[in-house]
């Protein structure tokens, strides 16, 4: 169980950090994954709003029937066959890294709004389509009538540091294309995220503590 109390004070510590690296309006979003259906209740009763969820089974399990006032971000690699069961709870898409994923989200949530996912990395176990493809990817998925706001990516494994280039080329298509929504940062690279010019981090330890070892999931 996690009390609201408990997430109330990191969810402090996790804004103090965002405002010290320079951070203005930048959206938070709990990570969930791995928890029970009472990190959900703290993160609303707690300030957040914002909830992130990995594995479409778990979210649908967790988030069936959907709180009053969350607002879902998928964040997870995500198989087409799996959009229609996340449709009536997902709010924001942010994993969108090809056609035909953006295809099946036109066709069950149609105007959903969506973030094209981008490897900046160029790490091959990270989903997300790769940089010089990112303006052609927005287009074609703009032209199935979603809504796409902005990018997201996951920054390079290992020291915060090693993610500080990756960051600042996702900021730089973001302004090329105009979009306004630039989601990066985790828990343990949130500072170099927002100093790139993140409008977005997805945050799961620094809110719930470490996550319980569940087992493998499907996505």
């Amino acid at each position: 169980m996690i009390a609201v109390d408990t997430f109330a004070m990191r969810l402090a510590s996790v804004h103090q950090r965002v405002a010290d690296a320079g951070g203005r309006d930048v959206t938070i979003v709990a990570v969930t994954k791995g928890f029970e259906r009472d990190a959900v209740d703290a993160a609303l009763a707690g300030g957040c709003p914002d909830v992130g969820e990995n594995y479409a089974q778990e979210a649908v399990a967790k988030l069936t029937p959907l709180p009053a006032g969350v607002r879902v971000h998928f964040i997870g690699r995500l198989q087409s066959n799996k959009v229609a069961m996340l449709a009536p709870i997902v709010t924001l898409w942010q994993s969108v890294d090809h056609l035909s994923l953006g295809r099946a989200i036109a066709r069950r949530a149609p105007g959903a709004r969506v973030l094209v996912q981008v490897n900046v990395s160029d790490e091959p176990q990270k989903g997300g389509c790769a940089p010089n493809e990112t303006e052609t990817l927005v287009a074609q998925v703009r032209a199935e009538g979603l809504d796409v706001t902005g990018l997201m990516t996951v920054g390079h494994t290992g020291a915060a540091s090693e993610a500080r280039d990756g960051f600042r080329l996702l900021r730089r298509l973001c302004d090329q294309l105009a979009l306004p929504v630039c989601s990066m940062g985790m828990s343990d690279d949130l500072e170099v995220a927002v100093a790139e010019g993140a409008t977005m981090v997805r945050i799961g330890s620094a809110l719930f503590g470490p996550r319980p070892d569940r087992g493998v999931r499907a996505n």
